[in-house]
């Protein structure tokens, strides 16, 4: 039986501490992509570089209130600590609790925009409409103008996605598993076209938005930061190269602004869950986030950076040093007289660095003391890369040579891939945010 206390017997601090804890597997929760600035008669802004202060090692934003608007579901996914089949404590928000805790921690600077996601309350409809009149009421009653990422809940109304999409400023769907069979074997209550549905109906509206404000300049924003999702990694058997050819067609056909990887960490016991001796695989999740990247700015796509013949990455190197290692052919690079592409492809040049090049070779040739300058990382392109004809050592053209010498470079990981057990920043974690509790619990 759950551990189900009245929603009328706990505090807003109480439940504030169970939809906090409960939401921390989600992390599709960046916050840049949009900018707002304040009209003046509300609160808050939201700015396009990034409204966070801090994040993690591999792109986790840390400083968003990341919340569940309830930790109450009908489903049953095995990998969820929130199933309704658990013994958990359960607690649900009110729209006016998450207004409140929202403007209230502004004020004292706890965060600069909120995160919110949630169970599925009775049905997808009514938990959607639940999120759609908590926005409403902080953007028009409380005026909150900070920047706002929730959840579009799968199988609810499209109207009342559509409406949500216009007080946001990101709206996501978790894709949950890659495929549509560990989707079906894991998560038995979902499925593949409820989740494709509101992804698509995001994308067009963004589209038609931007065609509509650039018509009429007052025209109402819909998701101005775009769209994300989100992918557990290692709960069923897919390889790498099938996760990137997952994350390469959503990017192609659902234009979103960037995928998730999140490794599966078990909380349930189930024997359809993979046993995981070592812990969550946060070294392989680091380097799909790598992946990624490459596929997002470096002209990358995942047919070239793995194939059915070799289906996974090499989690020692980073990706692009593991595709650079499978095609030495492409290699050594004249970087006075490659293209901008052709840089981007060398380990060690990062799109910055290849900017800097195609600039200042414009007035002289470069050498490898004017790279290291610029902001090359020579101990990683000099087996790749020549200058004026010449590379930067006698070095040979070998993949197990240059191996060996990229595994003696030490890399900085996340610390959490080195070792570290997988854990979320909590605000109760603040000794500020503990002494200023017992004024913030008068809320409720």
């Amino acid at each position: 039986m759950e551990c189900r206390i009245s929603d009328k017997q706990m505090s807003i601090m109480d439940k504030l501490g169970i939809l906090t804890d409960a939401a921390k597997y989600d992390v599709a929760c960046t916050s840049s992509g949009t900018d707002r600035n304040g009209d003046g008669t509300g609160m808050g802004n939201a700015i396009k570089a990034g409204i966070c202060h801090s994040f993690s090692g591999d792109g986790r934003c840390i400083s968003l209130l990341k919340i569940l608007f309830t930790n109450e579901c009908i489903y049953d996914c095995k990998y969820c600590i929130n199933r309704c089949s658990n013994d958990v404590p359960r607690a649900s928000f009110t729209p006016e609790e998450v207004c409140r805790l929202t403007i209230e921690f502004y004020r004292r600077n706890y965060f600069e925009g909120l995160f919110l996601s949630s169970g599925i309350l009775y049905s997808p409809d009514y938990t959607m409409e639940l999120l759609y009149r908590t926005l409403f009421k902080l953007r028009r009653e409380y005026n909150f103008q900070g920047y706002i990422h929730v959840k579009a809940i799968p199988g609810a109304n499209p109207e009342l996605v559509r409406l949500t999409g216009f007080l946001a400023d990101r709206m996501s769907v978790n894709l949950e598993l890659p495929t549509a069979e560990g989707l079906k074997k894991l998560a038995p209550n979902k499925h593949r076209k409820n989740i494709l549905a509101p992804m698509r109906l995001i994308q067009n509206g963004i589209t038609e938005s931007k065609n509509e404000v650039a018509v009429y300049r007052h025209a109402p924003s819909f998701v101005p930061a775009g769209q994300s999702t989100q992918m557990i990694i290692g709960a069923t058997g897919e390889s790498d190269f099938q996760l990137m050819m997952v994350a390469q067609n959503l990017y192609d056909k659902f234009s979103l602004k960037r995928v998730f990887y999140s490794a599966f960490v078990q909380v349930n016991e189930d024997k359809e869950l993979p046993a995981l001796p070592g812990g969550p695989p946060l070294l392989r999740e680091h380097r799909l986030y790598q992946a990624d990247w490459l596929l997002r700015f470096y002209g990358f796509h995942a047919e070239e950076l793995l194939d059915e013949n070799r289906p996974n990455f090499n989690v020692l190197l980073d990706p692009k040093e593991d595709w650079a290692l499978r095609h030495l052919e492409c290699f050594p690079v004249e970087v006075n007289r490659a293209d901008y592409q052709t840089l981007l492809r060398v380990p060690g040049i990062g799109v910055k660095s290849a900017q800097r090049i195609v600039k200042a070779r414009r007035s002289a040739n470069l050498r490898f003391e004017d790279l290291k300058k610029i902001g090359v990382v020579l101990k990683r392109a000099l087996y790749f890369i020549t200058c004026q004809g010449r590379m930067m050592y006698n070095t040979r053209i070998e993949e197990d040579y240059i191996t060996r010498n990229l595994l003696s470079v030490k890399e900085k990981l996340p610390a959490e891939a080195g070792g570290m057990s997988y854990q979320q920043l909590s605000l109760f974690d603040d000794v500020r945010f503990a002494a200023r509790q017992q004024g913030i619990s008068q809320l409720g």
